[in-house]
């Protein structure tokens, strides 16, 4: 199977998330632009964001890709929920649509598998899964997504880790056994580089680290507990 040149482009890289979430002070599509291309200076393979402001400010700042997501609620399944989420994530400006992979349902009542069968066939957008289990990982490939996550596999909001939280190898080590030469990436409490290495040394085709890269006010957090300890 051919790889898309994007998803070819992501192999071996970092990949950088820059969200700040609501009521933070960061939180303004022009901060959030500064930050990605800050994120791109240093080497970040492509960039993953949050809301359509977001995205547009992002996407006219950098060169590399952006992948993009739309953030509904915060439960069940609220990245990128619907078809409609997903066609106005394209028409922000991203080059890959992230959308939440697993069987729970969904507010207008499609399938995963409807959801990305749907954006195929209005857009030229390619698709990142977003995981919480080994099944929804068979799913995401069984669907033909360009790139499939371990996002939810901690189940845990990224703003309620710690420094001592980290990637969930295990989950990471089956797919990429299950399924070498598709583009599994691992994303879910990277806050340090070993962590990242780690991800790599364990078969992940691209590393997604968000927390402990863009949002000061976790990194200080962990730095006050260090010295406090």
């Amino acid at each position: 199977m051919s790889l898309n040149p994007l998803v070819q482009s992501l192999k071996g890289g970092l990949i950088v998330s820059v969200q700040a979430y609501p009521g933070e002070p960061l939180r303004h599509p022009e901060t959030m632009a500064q930050m990605a291309r800050a994120c791109e200076l240093g080497g970040a393979a492509a960039i993953r964001c949050q809301g359509l402001s977001d995205i547009a400010a992002i996407k006219g700042r950098v060169e590399i890709p952006v992948i993009g997501l739309w953030k509904e609620g915060h439960e069940g399944v609220y990245i990128t929920p619907t078809l409609r989420h997903a066609l106005a994530v394209v028409n922000a400006g991203a080059d890959v649509v992230a959308l939440d992979a697993t069987d729970r349902a969904r507010p207008d009542g499609r399938t995963f598998a409807e959801t990305v069968r749907s954006l195929r066939e209005r857009t030229d957008a390619l698709v990142m899964a977003d995981c919480m289990t080994m099944d929804d990982i068979r799913r995401a490939v069984a669907c033909g997504c360009d790139l499939v996550s371990t996002t939810l596999s901690h189940n845990k909001a990224a703003i309620d880790t710690t420094l001592d939280d980290g990637p969930d190898l295990p989950l990471l080590r089956q797919a990429t056994t299950e399924f070498p030469g598709i583009a599994i990436i691992c994303e879910g409490h990277v806050h340090t580089p070993a962590d990242a290495k780690a991800a790599i040394d364990a078969g992940a085709w691209a590393v997604v680290s968000g927390t402990g890269i863009t949002h000061p006010t976790s990194i200080t957090s962990w730095f006050k507990a260090a010295i406090e300890s």
